[in-house]
């Protein structure tokens, strides 16, 4: 299996694409200026004591204020605090980590109104982003993930990951953190770091207690409440830290500094990958080249088909993603009806397991597959499900269809479900209901471009229309794209773009900008 990721970078958002054999499995998009994000560190206050939930809520100064529950300010939280009122109280020099003192631990049953106090300065850090109405969720056992490592502050036990199941390696991991670590840090040693020689985890572990001295550092110097103390890396670099694997023949990016960021990276943690990650500069839109386009658009929206015209439904609830199973206009198996039943789910559950990657839906999952009526193919099913969802990162658990035919899944849920509208809007009506000639439009898109050449001045911008519409202005010897540069000037060009409908159209200048020249705008000159 080839697996390759292709970043297409926006000025206002950046989408990475995972491809497994040419086959799109995972999707992200994020806004650059995003920034609730997993894994940021806060210096807050507490804004109120909830002594019914045992919980508090704190201003990390989005909309809604966090939820933090009593049992998520961790064992070692006397030590946080005592620590932090030691760093806080002199802004000159950081109190030594190795001098901290480790009181008792926090009881289990505890309470919050006994341990916190409305006002109080506390570290936090976020466990899983704004969903829907809810503010974000904190935690103040706070970790900093690396590649092979995960550092966690106050703790003093080395854990490893139980999916690395030799008993024999597990004990040198152990030993050889054990022998490394400074005093006072607790270290998750991940499944990656398997085999891995000491230089390698050493190297990575000063990396991490670096970064915890700087997030205590920039504590120390907050001016004004909440203040973001440590940043989790760009979501590029954060993605690729936890997907990166050796398998990964390509990284595809289209930005020069992002590129530079990847490669840094990937230099830093696989010396001998970087060759992998390759700037593209080709004239087609990234998504486009390497076919995603198409695949987002056919993969998203509510009706999703799959084989020989069966298809599912997704429907997004507030509490639960409910997916139904359809056979559609297939026609019937030689074998009779059990064993078309039986086809269906298959191929439903493959491309189900896909879907909850693609847009990592989260939270409880009902699926109403077709009825079987044997037991076997009820088993076959679930052991088919079970297999398609090892690849899955996030936590899951699978029940076996229950007696109504539903398969019931739950699914770790850190940030909002991935929600693509594939639906175009009219690019000429805007709702109006009624469109003028598209044999006109090449005149309105003339008349634009004389607006950008001879109005405005921009002499170097380039067109980017439908596929359709591209081969029209570029069809002939004497073109109408050839036409446009000898009137208007060389430095136009016209790019196929996957993404826009029929009679939509994006101009953008020399550096990437978008210029705006719909059609509402245009009443304005």
């Amino acid at each position: 299996m080839t697996s390759e990721v292709i970043v297409d970078v926006q000025p206002k958002e950046i989408s990475i694409a995972l491809l497994e054999d040419k086959r799109l499995v995972e999707f992200q998009k994020e806004g650059r200026s995003a920034s609730f994000v997993v894994g940021n560190i806060y210096l807050a206050k507490v804004r109120k004591l909830m002594p019914g939930l045992n919980a508090c809520f704190v201003n990390v100064g989005y909309e809604r204020d966090a939820f933090l529950h009593y049992l998520d300010l961790g064992p070692k939280f006397n030590s946080y605090t005592k620590y932090l009122k030691q760093v806080t109280s002199d802004k000159k020099k950081l109190y030594p980590f190795s001098k901290a003192s480790i009181l008792p631990d926090l009881e289990k049953d505890g309470s919050v109104q006994t341990t916190l106090q409305q006002g109080q300065e506390i570290l936090v850090q976020i466990v899983k982003e704004p969903i829907s109405t809810k503010g974000p969720r904190l935690t103040c056992e706070l970790s900093f993930p690396g590649r092979f490592l995960v550092l966690m502050p106050f703790q003093d036990k080395v854990s490893v990951s139980s999916k690395i199941k030799s008993a024999e390696e597990r004990a040198r991991l152990k030993q050889l953190i054990q022998s490394i670590k400074p005093k006072n840090f607790g270290v998750i040693v991940r499944t990656v770091a398997e085999g891995k020689r000491v230089a390698e985890l050493d190297s990575e572990l000063k990396v991490l207690v670096k970064r915890c001295e700087d997030a205590f550092i920039k504590a120390q110097k907050a001016s004004k409440l909440p203040e973001l103390v440590f940043e989790e890396t760009s979501r590029t670099v954060a993605m690729l830290r936890d997907l990166f694997n050796p398998s990964y023949e390509n990284i595809y990016i289209n930005d020069t500094d992002i590129f530079s960021e990847v490669k840094d990276y990937v230099t830093l943690i696989a010396p001998e990958s970087a060759g992998i990650v390759k700037q593209y500069t080709g004239k087609l839109p990234i998504f486009d080249n390497f076919d995603v386009t198409k695949q987002i658009k056919s993969s998203f929206g509510k009706t999703v088909s799959y084989k020989h015209g069966a298809y599912l439904i997704i429907e997004h609830t507030e509490a639960l993603h409910v997916v139904d199973v359809n056979s559609g206009n297939r026609s019937k198996s030689k074998d009779g009806q059990e064993a078309n039943a039986l086809d269906v789910n298959l191929g439903a559950a493959d491309e189900l397991a896909r879907q909850l990657r693609l847009r990592d839906m989260g939270g409880i999952i009902v699926v109403d597959f077709i009825d079987m009526n044997l037991a076997e193919d009820r088993q076959k099913l679930y052991e088919r499900m079970c297999e398609n969802m090892k690849k899955d990162r996030a936590r899951h658990n699978i029940l076996p269809l229950s007696k109504f035919g539903l398969m019931q899944i739950t699914r770790q849920r850190v940030r909002p479900v991935m929600d693509v509208n594939v639906d175009e809007v009219c690019p000429t009506c805007f709702g109006k209901g009624t469109v003028k000639s598209s044999f006109l439009f090449t005149d309105v898109l003339e008349s634009k471009i004389s607006t950008m050449a001879n109005k405005l001045g921009i002499k170097n911008f380039t067109l980017h229309v439908h596929p359709y519409v591209a081969a029209y202005i570029n069809q002939g010897i004497v073109s109408l794209k050839r036409k446009w540069q000898v009137k208007y000037g060389f430095g136009l060009k016209v790019i196929p773009s996957q993404k826009l409908g029929f009679l939509q159209y994006e101009f953008y200048d020399k550096n990437g900008q978008e210029i705006d020249m719909k059609e509402e705008i245009e009443i304005k000159h």
